[in-house]
């Protein structure tokens, strides 16, 4: 599909079905949405500077977790060395980027990113355990 922002619902849609095939997954389902959506839209804003590109997400899901792989071909990109925001500074002095990767890291179980040849793989792991940062009510 291609990286545009007008694309963001499908994608959604596409991961939120596959994850709410899986019985657990619905107390984590807002999380999972929220994380899905931070990454797509970091590639749509950035890994395309000089125009359209693709990306392509991939879902597996099962009793023991659910995966989530982004790739597109954009600029090398590895949010795993994005710093943590300041969250102990005012908001009016808080640097601006590098929230979308600290949820991301935050509320996925396990994260991985690497460059294999010319694309950016995300992987994103999400297990049945309800985690501390999860909403309180389910979703």
């Amino acid at each position: 599909m291609e990286a545009r922002i007008e694309n963001l619902p499908a994608i959604l849609r596409f991961a939120v079905d596959c994850a709410d095939r899986l019985s657990w997954a619905k107390n984590r389902l807002a999380n999972i949405e929220l994380v899905i959506e931070e990454a797509v839209v970091n590639v749509c804003k950035y890994a395309y500077p000089e125009g359209d590109g693709a990306i392509e997400v991939s879902c597996h899901g099962d009793q023991n977790g659910l995966r989530i792989r982004i790739t597109d071909t954009g600029q090398p990109f590895d949010l795993l060395s994005v710093a943590d925001p300041d969250m102990n500074a005012d908001v009016e002095e808080r640097q601006i980027g590098g929230l979308g990767c600290f949820l991301i890291r935050t509320l996925a179980d396990d994260v991985t990113c690497r460059r294999e040849g010319n694309q950016n793989v995300l992987e994103l792991t999400f297990l049945p355990g309800k985690k501390k940062a999860d909403h309180a009510d389910g979703g």
